[in-house]
């Protein structure tokens, strides 16, 4: 149903069970759970839509606003790899909405429940006593490792692998996950802020988007780190739109999500050259691809199945980089910059690529695996590629720290 204006999305979020996908203060906040769905393995796109169809069959579904976000709806964060894939589809019991001046909420269940009542909630306590610690290799041994890649690309053996490492952080008490999402949501706006499961974090990326037969995609490849100087920021961004490496890099990414949602367009607009999408820690050339769905009218997750993994957090040719990456990256990448989103019972929504991210481990609640990677071609240096993968760090990091 519509409602007043209720504030704040963020701030209506009770201390359990938080899921969130918000941009600009636009977008869903959602609790409870009204039903869930946990697929693994290679089939865990098709598993996860082939339930979503039943339930969305199955229900009846009362809708008096109609905008994208409203009736029923899922939730989705899916992993990377198909070994072990373990992803997860959550329905949840409220949905807090906001699009345009359109503000509504949804109650979903087996039976009828009473509108809750929408207040701002206390602000979450900062984690506790937090520290950080290299996860599966330190900076010194993901170098060696982004030479390895280096060393094959400069053979011929493939074009780019993207190279991820983890960081882990670890707080004297369970981490109030609404903590750092407010802080991302205030810090990144121009992100989206995300948090399905226990995985959160502020992607500048969005893999797909279905609305009413458009498909959009966000392709982002290429970044530079800011420096806060405004006018030599503007410089970088030049440089950035020149480089050869970098537009290289971007022109892989651009050509895979192209290619990959080519057979559900009737019509696609690639544009030619790619334009400098300024955040706050660094800037990155980005292309907007969009399409006009074709016949069969392909849902939005089985068109974030069909992008997945991209050039962007995969590489090119995308078999040969991901076997690559589970040869020589050294960890399980768990959901880290696997598709993460919503989606409603006709097949629209909207899916983003699980970067700037990171995992609350669902066992202890006090530790946290933060992620980041860097697209690694033949011209890369490994000193400044473990630069950049610190700089991708830092909304995370810097949102979950107390100061």
């Amino acid at each position: 149903m519509e409602i007043d204006d209720p504030g704040a999305l963020i701030d209506l979020l009770p201390d359990t069970g938080a899921m969130t996908w918000l941009r600009r203060g636009e977008g869903l906040v959602a609790w409870g759970v009204a039903a869930s769905y946990r697929s693994h393995g290679e089939g865990r796109f098709a598993d996860a839509a082939t339930w979503w169809r039943d339930v969305a069959r199955l229900a009846a579904v009362a809708d008096e606003v109609e905008v994208p976000g409203t009736g029923l709806i899922s939730l989705g964060s899916f992993a990377f790899a198909d070994t072990p894939g373990d992803s997860v589809l959550v329905v949840p019991q409220v949905v807090v909405g906001r699009r345009g001046d359109v503000c509504w909420v949804t109650t979903i269940g087996t039976t009828p429940l009473e509108i809750p009542t929408l207040e701002a909630q206390p602000a979450p306590a900062a984690p506790v006593n937090l520290t950080f610690a290299s996860g599966a290799l330190t900076g010194a041994e993901w170098e060696s490792v982004v030479w390895e890649a280096v060393f094959h690309l400069n053979a011929g053996e493939l074009d780019k692998v993207v190279l991820a490492r983890d960081l882990i952080a670890t707080a004297d008490e369970p981490i109030d996950v609404r903590w750092p999402l407010r802080r991302l949501g205030a810090d990144y706006e121009m992100c989206w802020t995300f948090h399905v499961d226990g995985m959160f974090g502020a992607t500048p990326e969005l893999l797909v988007r279905r609305e009413k037969g458009l498909v959009t995609s966000r392709v982002l490849a290429g970044t530079i780190r800011r420096t806060g100087d405004d006018e030599h920021d503007l410089t970088l961004a030049a440089t950035l739109a020149r480089s050869s490496k970098d537009l290289e890099e971007h022109e892989y990414a651009v050509r895979s999500v192209a290619d990959a949602l080519a057979p559900y367009c009737s019509s696609m607009n690639v544009p030619e050259a790619p334009f400098v999408l300024h955040l706050p820690n660094v800037m990155h050339l980005a292309t907007d691809v969009a399409g006009v769905a074709g016949a069969g009218g392909a849902t939005v997750l089985e068109l974030a199945a069909a992008l997945h993994p991209s050039a962007a957090v995969g590489g090119t040719p995308t078999k040969l980089a991901v076997e690559m990456i589970a040869e020589i990256e050294g960890m399980d990448r768990s959901r880290y910059a696997g598709p993460v989103g919503w989606m409603n019972a006709h097949g629209d929504g909207e899916f983003g690529i699980a970067l700037r991210s990171a995992e609350v481990d669902p066992d202890d609640g006090r530790t946290v695996r933060l992620f980041a990677g860097c697209g690694i071609v033949a011209g890369s240096d490994p000193e400044s590629e473990l630069a950049e993968a610190q700089a991708k760090f830092i909304p995370v990091r810097g949102a979950l720290s107390a100061d």
